[in-house]
């Protein structure tokens, strides 16, 4: 069965700022691949995708995981793809993590969706929608309260 998990982010917590958030988005995705998960982040666009790729760089080097964007790297790709729409993913992809406002016809391609409630009004509404179509879509849904530091 296909499942779609909402993380809620909390006002008051880190990941309701830009950086707390990349770097929450960094740790899920290195958390799904260390349990051989094939994961998919999809970006808003391309510049996006760069500057996600980019943050994957920046960890600790005992932490790191390798990945790459959509058309980079090995023929059968990391366990972390990065891509937009626009762009086909690798054809092994199990996860995805969306990063994205309004984009979710990608969702159907995938086993399990991972995507985000965030703090802001407009944001929030976006992923209520998201929510229904996966809803209709015949996802499984459950939402999460982000408790990581």
């Amino acid at each position: 069965m296909q499942t779609a998990t909402f993380y809620i982010i909390k006002t008051d917590s880190p990941q309701a700022t830009e950086t707390g958030f990349a770097d929450y988005v960094v740790f899920l995705s290195q958390h799904f691949a260390r349990q051989g998960a094939k994961v998919y982040l999809n970006c808003q666009d391309k510049r996006h995708a760069e500057a996600i790729a980019e943050l994957f760089w920046q960890v600790e080097a005992d932490k790191f995981i390798a990945h790459n964007l959509v058309g980079e790297g090995p023929r059968y790709a990391t366990n972390i793809e990065i891509g937009h729409q626009g762009v086909k993913p690798s054809w092994n992809r199990q996860l995805v993590i969306n990063l994205a406002e309004n984009e979710t016809t990608f969702a159907n391609k995938f086993a399990q969706v991972v995507d985000f409630v965030p703090c802001e009004e407009k944001a929030k509404q976006l992923a209520r929608e998201r929510y229904k179509i996966y809803r209709q879509a015949g996802y499984q849904l459950q939402t999460i309260e982000i408790e990581h530091p």
